[in-house]
């Protein structure tokens, strides 16, 4: 709150009670341009190494279906690789026609997220939209050592 002080007539200082609004005013503007310019700044841009989870696994079921990309992106359904212009019909044959089977997918590390999504979208081309996405499972943060401190090395 701001105060202004004026002299009267005769010398005796006399307060005035009003709010000077300006420099708050100023610091909102620029406390505005200082979110508007990070917020572009917060978005996601984390190199990620992503098949590893801790979730509880879900159960099997008695015949899953695995499709398995490949490092060097070749398809495999089950054990048999797949040339890309057969896939729809091989895994039709494979699911005798049903489009509510679950199909499993498995991706080597080394396979570009791009890939993985172009693998996802044949799926969704041949009619299969249950997917799930398999991967290594690892202990729980809470189980797993302590990392090393920077600059030493883990024993």
């Amino acid at each position: 709150m701001a105060s202004r002080i004026r002299q009267t007539l005769d010398e005796d200082l006399e307060e005035s009670h009003e709010i000077n609004v300006t420099p708050f005013i100023d610091v909102i503007l620029v406390l505005l341009i200082i979110f508007m310019v990070a917020a572009p700044l917060a978005t996601v841009d984390v190199n990620v190494d992503l098949p590893g989870s801790t979730a509880t696994p879900a159960p099997r079921p008695e015949t899953p279906l695995f499709l398995t990309l490949k490092d060097d992106l070749t398809l495999a359904i089950g054990n048999d690789s797949v040339p890309r212009p057969a896939f729809a019909a091989t895994l039709d044959s494979r699911t005798r026609g049903d489009k509510q089977t679950r199909i499993f997918l498995r991706a080597d590390k080394a396979v570009a997220y791009g890939d993985l999504m172009g693998t996802m979208n044949l799926l969704r081309r041949a009619g299969y939209l249950k997917i799930a996405l398999v991967g290594l499972e690892t202990a729980p943060a809470s189980d797993a050592p302590a990392p090393a401190p920077a600059g030493t090395a883990a024993p």
